[in-house]
């Protein structure tokens, strides 16, 4: 039996199969390659879309697939605002074809990517299951309305499932598999610093201890090892999930900085700008739920990830071999 991992050769996902490797699991990966790195699968690919549903029947079955981790998706909230219609094809749809496919396929297990987007701007010093969601970009929205999508699935077909609501997702188990984007805070830092440049900070005025934002940042190896308690979970009889994964532990951009120098040796005194429309000054994931649930719990630290961040972008930053 097989796990299916959707965009499977992306950041993420190439931890999620190495971790499930870990564990004694078989893999296949379906991914479309747009943004991931075939060259570091190292479990049979299949290329292609999760909207072909054809494509994914012959998956399942010729791969005997037990159940599906659900990462293919579009993520930057950025884009999702200038093309609604795109993140909502991509995200919702592609859901809703494979949702559909599980079932003729008999395939009753699915753990689902999903984002702390979801919340918004919450006003609370430790975000909860509970607390309410109110997305503030159409990547959110698509996000939650995936959720209520695999929920919906649930009562009608009996698919089991886990909704993983992810905070900041950083550092790399090993260089090869670092994070190539430019798109989350660590990376940029590390951009503008190879480029003799300062560093960015949005907002120096927030109601916060050093008047910087406020967030959760979790290590992907973590992240990884989540995913696979949550089919441990599942597969052993465990109810459906519903889990924040973060480490509960608020981190702010200057401190962030102050741990991107120390480790580089580079000045990262900031170049202090506005604030951006939409951040809220404080994200921090409450993690009793899944400490309870699945025995989970964060391994590694705010030095760890930007450790094994920084080793990574010198490996495969632009201009430094990457692919």
């Amino acid at each position: 039996m097989t796990w299916l991992v959707t965009g499977g050769a992306g950041y993420i996902g190439l931890h999620v199969v190495r971790a499930l490797r870990a564990g004694g699991q078989d893999a296949v990966v379906l991914d479309d390659l747009s943004s991931g790195r075939a060259e570091l699968v190292d479990v049979p690919l299949v290329r292609g879309s999760v909207h072909d549903a054809d494509l994914l029947r012959a998956t399942m079955r010729d791969h005997d697939v037990r159940g599906v981790i659900h990462l293919a998706a579009k993520k930057q909230v950025g884009e999702s605002v200038e093309r609604p219609l795109y993140y909502y094809r991509e995200n919702v749809s592609g859901l809703m074809t494979l949702l559909e496919v599980m079932g003729e396929c008999g395939v009753d297990v699915l753990v689902f990517s999903s984002s702390a987007a979801v919340y918004g701007m919450p006003d609370v010093e430790f975000v909860t299951e509970e607390t309410p969601t109110t997305p503030l970009s159409p990547y959110g929205e698509t996000k939650l309305v995936g959720e209520w999508l695999t929920r919906d699935a649930a009562v009608a077909s009996g698919v089991r499932y886990a909704l993983l609501r992810y905070f900041n997702v950083a550092g790399a188990a090993v260089p090869e598999l670092s994070d190539t984007g430019v798109a989350n805070l660590i990376p940029m830092v590390f951009q503008r610093l190879s480029a003799g440049q300062r560093p960015l900070l949005f907002g120096d005025d927030y109601p916060t201890p050093d008047g910087s934002c406020v967030r959760d940042f979790i290590h992907v190896a973590d992240l990884a090892e989540a995913h696979v308690a949550a089919l441990t979970h599942l597969t052993g009889g465990g109810g459906n999930l519903l889990l924040n994964v973060g480490r509960g532990e608020g981190s702010s951009v200057r401190e962030v900085l102050d741990v991107v120098g120390s480790v580089t040796g580079l000045p990262t005194d900031p170049e202090v700008r506005p604030r951006r429309a939409g951040d809220p000054a404080r994200v921090v994931a409450s993690n009793t739920a899944i400490r309870s649930a699945l025995g989970w719990e964060a391994r590694h630290d705010l030095r760890d990830m930007v450790t094994s961040a920084w080793a990574g972008w010198q490996k495969n930053a632009p201009g430094n071999g990457a692919a």
